[in-house]
């Protein structure tokens, strides 16, 4: 058992003065005012001039794109895919998967997140690569959801594609593979309704059923994809997903950027999800999702980075900020989509969208946390009243000084536990050598 004794602890939406957090095996036991605590044997954590928030929860990443960061930007979407993506993802072997994985995930504690979804799709035909993307999450202690990802397009590199029936084999093995891991688990995820065919999404359902997951697939992303659907199915995206059974509250659609008022309705009714990906969708120049429809009507709207070459940051309190002035943009309205909005969907909102208790500091959740400087210059004027606002408009990542995820502090005065600057530096710059 643990106790970390805070000035100010964040939790179900106040501040909490001099109190302390009560750990056990990873998860929370209490939260009550330091003045209450009685003798204990257990490890006392004095965590001075720090405020605890929940652990950020990144809902949607590619990690290996980080890799391709700087390599294919201010692009046209096919440019930016075939001479970034598809060109450098064709390099990449276990080790490269892994570093990429490493360097992402690494990049991503430091800034606060606690929690992960990596939707993954460099199989080469098995779960070889997969595992090492579990690897490097387990080195470098954050939470994973490894969102395998089914493919099937013909169009896209070959290491990208499985049958219906080799997908499904595949993904099945990991999840059992896997198993009831507090720290990983793995969901289906068919690509999008232009790399997975309708016989590989029906797949992904029948694995979500059978295993009682969540489905994680991009939807609607670009204009040009609702189009192509049109042509093809003579339906919407979302709307075709939900004329073959597909939309149910196990549905985590990413994006969703192209969307009228009925799929609004149509979402609200079925109970799917959404992964928002503000940043990069202005970096795709996509669009804007129209997550106030979707707020209105209590649909579980929760932030992505996306991969690190279509945003370029990793940060989801950079999403929380980005997301609040793009609808205050969008809309001409400086009061809508207010601060307290956008962090919950960095946090709380997050954890609902992939089924694991975190995102709230409070008994029975996972004690998984960010600890920031009371005193940085990026949070003054401090007063608590107004502090969920500067923490998502002017909060630098430099007020970030450590990251315990499960119990265990992987952050400690602004640096990883166990791994170097150095080491990362090292080991992207050998896999990246002779890219251009």
């Amino acid at each position: 058992m643990q106790i970390y004794k805070a000035p100010y602890i964040y939790s179900d939406g106040a501040f909490l003065e001099n109190h302390a957090l009560v750990e056990d095996r990873g998860v929370i036991q209490d939260i009550l005012p330091i003045s209450k605590l009685k003798p204990t044997d257990s490890t006392v954590i004095e965590c001075e001039d720090l405020i605890l928030l929940p652990g950020t929860i990144n809902t949607h990443n590619h990690s290996f794109q980080s890799l391709v960061r700087g390599f294919s930007d201010d692009r046209s979407f096919s440019e930016w895919r075939d001479q970034g993506i598809y060109k450098f993802s064709k390099l990449l072997d276990q080790n490269g998967i892994y570093t990429g994985a490493l360097f992402a995930f690494y990049e991503m504690i430091l800034n606060g997140v606690t929690t992960v979804c990596d939707f993954f799709y460099i199989h080469d035909g098995g779960n070889q690569n997969a595992r090492a993307v579990i690897q490097a999450a387990h080195d470098v202690g954050i939470r994973l959801v490894l969102a395998r990802c089914l493919y099937d397009w013909k169009g896209a590199p070959s290491q990208y594609q499985e049958s219906v029936s080799q997908a499904k084999k595949n993904c099945l093995s990991l999840i059992d593979e896997v198993g009831q891991n507090s720290m990983c688990r793995v969901y289906p995820a068919p690509h999008s309704l232009h790399g997975a065919s309708q016989a590989m999404i029906e797949a992904g359902m029948e694995i979500a059923r059978e295993k009682n997951s969540y489905l994680h697939m991009h939807i609607a992303e670009a204009k040009y994809e609702v189009e192509q659907v049109k042509k093809k199915y003579g339906k919407t995206p979302l709307k075709f997903l939900n004329h073959i059974g597909a939309c149910s509250d196990r549905l985590v659609g990413v994006h969703c950027v192209w969307i009228d008022d009925e799929e609004v309705e149509l979402m609200a009714e079925k109970q799917v999800k959404l992964s928002y990906n503000p940043a990069s969708n202005m970096y795709l120049g996509d669009g804007v999702t129209p997550i106030l429809k979707l707020l209105k009507r209590n649909v579980i709207v929760g932030l992505g980075t996306d991969g690190a070459c279509s945003n370029n940051r990793t940060s989801v309190f950079d999403e929380m900020r980005t997301c609040s002035l793009l609808q205050k943009l969008t809309h001409l309205d400086g009061a809508v989509c207010p601060a307290e909005t956008s962090f919950k969907m960095g946090t709380e909102n997050g954890g609902k969208i992939l089924g694991i208790p975190t995102g709230v500091l409070k008994p029975g959740n996972y004690c998984d946390f960010v600890g920031i400087r009371v005193s940085d210059i990026s949070l003054l004027p401090f007063k608590t009243e107004n502090l969920v606002k500067n923490i998502v408009y002017a909060m630098s990542p430099r007020a970030i000084d450590t990251v315990v995820v499960q119990g265990r502090e992987v952050v400690k005065n602004g640096y990883h536990v166990s791994l170097s600057p150095r080491e990362v530096y090292e080991k992207v710059q050998n896999v990246t050598r002779g890219w251009k």
